[in-house]
């Protein structure tokens, strides 16, 4: 019987495991991809406190080494299923069944895909969400990135350094992102904004050559000659396996507060997973943190 199982091992998830260890409590962490989450394709974190500059896994590695420094458990399974009992939890993976006082559910969000034809069948031959892991297969071609926040422009700029030309694809007439990266790229002279524009087709065979966009605007469409294709239009959450015992928005996210607190008691939720405003890497450190002392105050009580 463990006293917190957390699943996912992002940074909300391992903020959790490290509060809850220091607690005194016995802590699982699952997660079927491993540990890190989406902060482990950022190439550098220049806006966590205290720390100025850092690579994304760098961040990670040592979130892990702390947490698995006091005592933490890291399991790689997949969660599939979460039950509660009045005196328990249950949580079942691919692989096995383990029994916890508390959950925290830190399964952060996955990217949103495009919806267009043939996505999926050209995910690793021409269609990527990540620039960071797959931005040198494309050194000396041609790219679009589609997206307009920062994960977008970070994106934009990775590649800049190893395609011959990126365009950048935004359905608006300004980006959303910081206006520090879009100076940066508006410097870059393989860079092109295409904006007012959404993607409506991938051209290919068996592999990307080309991304037709329209121009919401004019109504022209436009033939991209690239051979890669990078999506960075946010993310959504994966939250339909823990329907059961957390409510969720019309969206999926968790419906909870500041607070963690979950419609079941006993079970948390913490990080991008959950309904709130920002999501940061600090908001996400700092919610593995409340998540963790409100799942030991639970457990406190109980034993009382």
């Amino acid at each position: 019987m463990y006293d917190i199982i957390i699943v996912g091992a992002g940074t909300a998830g391992m903020s959790a495991a490290i509060y809850g260890q220091r607690a005194g409590k016995r802590t699982l962490l699952l997660d079927g991809k491993g540990f890190g989450g989406q902060i482990l394709n950022s190439p550098e974190i220049e806006n966590y406190p205290g720390i100025k500059h850092i690579s994304g896994f760098e961040f990670a590695a040592g979130l892990y080494e702390q947490a698995s420094s006091l005592g933490a458990e890291i399991v790689y399974e997949k969660v599939v299923a979460v039950a509660a009992a009045e005196k328990g939890k249950t949580v079942k993976t691919e692989t096995g069944t383990y029994e916890g006082k508390t959950v925290i559910l830190a399964t952060g969000a996955k990217n949103r895909p495009l919806g267009l034809k043939d996505e999926e069948k050209f995910v690793g031959a021409g269609v990527s969400y990540c620039a960071s892991c797959d931005g040198a297969f494309f050194r000396d071609r041609a790219v679009a990135v589609v997206g307009g926040g920062n994960t977008a422009l970070e994106d934009a700029e990775i590649l800049s350094g190893l395609a011959e030309a990126v365009y950048l694809v935004h359905r608006r007439s300004a980006f959303r992102g910081e206006e520090a990266n879009v100076k940066r790229l508006a410097q870059k002279s393989n860079v092109e904004f295409v904006l007012d524009s959404v993607p409506e087709e991938l051209i290919g065979d068996s592999t990307v050559s080309g991304l037709r966009v329209k121009n919401v605007r004019s109504g022209e469409s436009r033939i991209l000659e690239v051979q890669g294709v990078f999506v960075a239009i946010g993310q959504m959450p994966d939250n339909g396996d823990f329907a059961n015992v957390a409510k969720l928005d019309e969206k999926g996210y968790i419906r909870a507060g500041e607070d963690c607190l979950v419609s079941t008691p006993g079970i948390f939720a913490a990080g991008d997973c959950r309904t709130k405003k920002v999501r940061q890497l600090t908001t996400a450190a700092a919610d593995g943190a409340a998540a963790a002392i409100a799942a030991v105050e639970y457990i406190n009580s109980m034993e009382i």
